[in-house]
């Protein structure tokens, strides 16, 4: 419900409802809306972590590993319909850096393991500053949720996500790496 209809739109009311139970029951496990939607959110990080741990692990190439990811993050978070990201930055910003903090440490090894494999096999450029690359791709791949940069209106996030990804690989792959991803995108839009 949280990610449909946006963390401040539901009401433990609303909760309730879904469940079949009352709101005294929630609150035996919660001691209130904030401590539910921080536990909410680090489930949903945990399995969203895990979900790309195991994409990681079947050790695909690097390029199609970073679309692999975009799949499963986009079908996981069902295309954040109300912005549940502006949400919990506006209304919860604790949890909120909370998640941005535990996010870039998930993402930074898995980024970093990526570029290398990517230079090993000669489809990102050798010339890299892999340190670099790995924060400038989390630091894009956050802020194209910012509903006041990417109003969602005019940016779509399927779409936007398809944008960015191309857009950092176009930056960072060889003419091999470069087959690769078209390859990808025109596959993509058939």
């Amino acid at each position: 419900m949280f990610l449909n209809l946006g963390f401040k739109s539901v009401t433990m009311d609303d909760l309730a409802n879904e469940m079949g139970i009352s709101k005294k029951t929630i609150y035996t496990h919660f001691e209130n809306k904030t401590e539910l939607v921080a536990e909410s959110t680090l489930l949903l990080f945990c399995d969203v972590a895990e979900g790309i741990e195991l994409i990681c692990s079947l050790q695909k190439n690097p390029i199609e590993e970073l679309y692999e990811i975009k799949k499963f993050v986009m079908l996981h978070l069902k295309d954040e319909k109300s912005s549940p990201q502006y949400q919990l930055q506006k209304y919860y910003p604790k949890i909120h850096e909370n998640m941005k903090t535990k996010h870039f440490e998930m993402m930074q090894d898995r980024v970093l393991d990526n570029i290398r494999r990517g230079m090993d096999l000669g489809i990102y450029r050798e010339n890299l500053n892999i340190d670099f690359v790995s924060r400038i791709y989390f630091f894009g791949v956050t802020s194209i949720k910012d509903q006041n940069l990417f109003p969602k209106e005019k940016f779509p996030i399927a779409p936007l996500m398809d944008d960015y990804l191309e857009y950092h690989l176009r930056g960072i792959v060889t003419p091999k790496g470069r087959k690769i991803l078209n390859t990808i995108i025109n596959s993509n839009h058939e």
